[in-house]
């Protein structure tokens, strides 16, 4: 197909109990930088009794590719959308942005911006014309920007635990930026930290969910992101500087959002979440009591919470 579909059996990974939304292809394109870019494409339910509402455009965090999303993908289908989910660059199977593959790197948030901008253009003739983002972690970042700088538009926007701050002390800051302009922006931000277990994990509470990710790992690790690079640190703490600075975010005050707070969160700073959320007129900031930072993750009594809040978001907006 001209706009680069693929069904190649080695471009979504596939493991017992997490299949795909209906009708999934995989797109690749390149990105700003030549680098090629993954991106899934699944339209609408054609069903008599699902109405076709709109494009949702799927962000995910950082280190998470396209197969973990594909519960919140099939749930959105079953809500009436089409859906867009982006490896964004350096991560999932999209080509990596550093030497060592395994390292979490960006120069600037500009090129993730892009290759959203450019994975939409795909598939914008056969998708439906009203969009509407759920952004998880990072993946609010990058759609945040993609709004403030006026590179896509939508109908509503729904963030889970966006990282809108994150919890780094001053001196760190400088530091990070100071080895950068030296030329060492490749270098880990953070020494590895030890493994992972359910036990010490602070994403989720729901221990099938969070297997899901260290199967697909197993299944094929060219997957895995490791530790983010003072690169990707300097890009996240510029960009998330400029939404906090007077006017940037104004042209987005009425449209309809919501934001989802994790009480026990860790990962990201909720009070920049608080503070930026409170920007946004037609914001609907909701705390998911005893969820982890992957909200989406969770258990189901957590995670439908969000769906509510999300359902209501879609009402307000029309969508």
């Amino acid at each position: 197909m001209g706009d680069g579909a693929s069904q190649k059996p080695q471009d979504l990974v596939i493991i017992p109990g997490n299949p795909p939304p209906e009708g999934s292809e995989v797109i690749w394109y390149e990105g700003k930088n030549g680098k090629k870019v993954r991106m899934l494409f699944a339209p609408e339910p054609r069903t008599n009794d699902v109405k076709t509402r709109a494009l949702a455009i799927v962000c995910p965090g950082r280190t998470e590719p396209i197969e973990k999303y594909f519960e919140v993908a099939r749930e959105l289908q079953g809500r009436g959308f089409a859906i867009a989910i982006f490896d964004w660059p350096g991560q999932g199977l999209s080509e990596r942005q550093h030497k060592n593959p395994a390292a979490g790197h960006i120069r600037n948030y500009g090129v993730y911006v892009d290759a959203m901008v450019r994975g939409l253009e795909k598939i914008e003739k056969r998708a439906p014309k009203q969009w509407v983002i759920l952004a998880h972690s990072m993946g609010g970042t990058v759609a945040l920007e993609a709004l403030r700088t006026r590179r896509i538009s939508v109908s509503a926007a729904a963030f889970s635990s966006p990282m809108w701050g994150i919890p780094i002390w001053f001196f760190q800051r400088w530091y990070a930026r100071i080895v950068r302009f030296f030329g060492f922006g490749g270098m880990p931000a953070r020494p590895p930290g030890p493994e992972e277990t359910f036990e010490n994990n602070q994403l989720t509470h729901d221990e099938k969910r969070w297997q899901v990710y260290r199967s697909l790992i197993e299944a094929e690790p060219k997957l895995a992101v490791g530790e983010p690079t003072v690169g990707w640190v300097v890009a996240s703490l510029n960009v998330m500087r400029q939404f906090f600075e007077p006017g940037q975010v104004d042209h987005l005050r009425t449209l309809p959002m919501l934001v989802a707070i994790a009480s026990d969160e860790t990962i990201v700073k909720r009070a920049a979440q608080r503070k930026l959320a409170r920007r946004f007129k037609e914001a609907k900031v909701i705390t998911v009591q005893g969820a982890g930072h992957e909200i989406l993750m969770e258990t189901d009594d957590r995670r439908a919470q969000f769906w509510k809040a999300f359902d209501e978001m879609c009402k307000r907006s029309k969508v």
